[in-house]
């Protein structure tokens, strides 16, 4: 994730400059490798976030016995899968 980021930040720096740097971005994303480079970043984007949401969860004293804390574990990675395959057909 975090090697990606510079390659986001460049991509909206080109952006923003003129609208042949925001032309030049766009067709950066049309790349196939590009695409999935950023589906990939979206996709442990969205674990992260859920396994978060989780852990926080976990921290107001829930789910921390071992049959429920393996349901949500169960129940984050399905959701993250979820999302990620979403991530793909919004990205193609």
């Amino acid at each position: 994730m975090l090697v990606l980021v510079g390659l986001l930040v460049w991509l909206l720096n080109q952006s923003l400059q003129s609208p042949e740097g925001f032309a030049q971005a766009q067709s950066v994303f049309t790349h196939p490798l590009v695409k999935f480079l950023i589906w990939g970043f979206v996709a442990a984007l969205g674990y992260h976030v859920l396994a978060g949401l989780r852990h926080m969860v976990m921290d107001l004293g829930f789910w921390e016995e071992r049959e429920s804390g393996n349901v949500s574990a169960v129940v984050t990675i399905v959701l993250a899968v979820i999302l990620a395959v979403l991530a793909g057909v919004w990205l193609w």
